[in-house]
């Protein structure tokens, strides 16, 4: 019994070591910390605890960028026309031969279309003279009430016209230009009144935009009025002159005859 106490401590102090290092390890009494002696714990129960710790300082700290980050509005991003280098490098050959045929056909539709609005346009003014110069020579036109007709006296204005120049044939320059115009105006004025009157309004209308030539035209008519005015009249002083001649004539002659009886 001597000789087994011996053999019993040797065999139960090791076993009860091993069982409180066990306990201790599993069930730990103590809190650890970061600050604690690198001898006193084990190195994994040191990283676990410093690792909790620091997520727990950093959950508590406030971060000193949180009002700037309120504060400040959030800036609106301008849209790149530009494509981004990126997407321009990764563009295929056949993708870029696409984009120059769309440039192309841009360029000429913008091209062809502007072309197309400048022939409009120019037809546009063609049909407006058209349709201005038809309306001008459907205004001279005498109304259809009114016997004046265009056929056959266009005929006496042309002839009247003819005989003029036929008349003043063998005169200067100035004559044979002026006679068939005074003759033919004449003419038409005697034949195609209403005509007349229509074609004087409507050269009228374009002298007024000329105001040079309107003030000239006023002047030479004015000039033209006054001398057939002085010649109307000298013409019936001398009718009348020339009818108290043939009436003293009669007279005298009347006399004559009665003294002869």
């Amino acid at each position: 019994m001597a000789s087994a106490s011996p053999f019993l401590r040797r065999a139960v102090v090791p076993a009860t070591i091993s069982l409180f290092a066990t306990g201790t390890v599993l069930y730990p009494k103590t809190h650890l910390f970061a600050e604690a002696p690198e001898h006193s714990v084990s190195p994994l129960a040191t990283s676990a605890w410093s690792n909790i710790g620091l997520i727990q300082r950093q959950s508590l700290r406030k971060p000193i960028y949180d009002d700037l980050s309120i504060r400040t509005p959030p800036t609106e991003s301008k849209p790149s026309t530009s494509p981004p280098a990126s997407e321009a490098q990764s563009r295929t050959p056949t993708d870029r031969l696409a984009l120059q045929v769309r440039r192309t056909r841009l360029f000429i539709h913008a091209h062809v279309l502007a072309a197309e609005d400048r022939v409009n346009s120019l037809m546009d003014s063609f049909l407006h003279m058209e349709s201005s110069f038809t309306s001008t020579i459907a205004s001279l036109a005498p109304p259809k009430e009114s016997n004046e007709r265009l056929m056959p006296g266009a005929i006496y204005v042309l002839v009247a016209a003819m005989a003029g120049s036929i008349i003043s044939r063998n005169r200067n320059i100035l004559l044979r230009t002026s006679v068939p115009l005074a003759v033919g105006m004449g003419a038409g004025w005697a034949v195609l009144p209403i005509t007349m009157r229509n074609i004087g309004d409507l050269v009228w209308r374009y002298e007024e935009r000329f105001p040079v030539v309107a003030e000239n035209h006023l002047r030479i008519r004015g000039a033209a009025m006054e001398g057939w005015r002085q010649a109307k009249s000298s013409g019936l002083g001398f009718a009348n002159v020339v009818d108290e001649k043939i009436q003293g004539g009669r007279d005298a002659a009347e006399e004559w005859v009665r003294k002869g009886r």
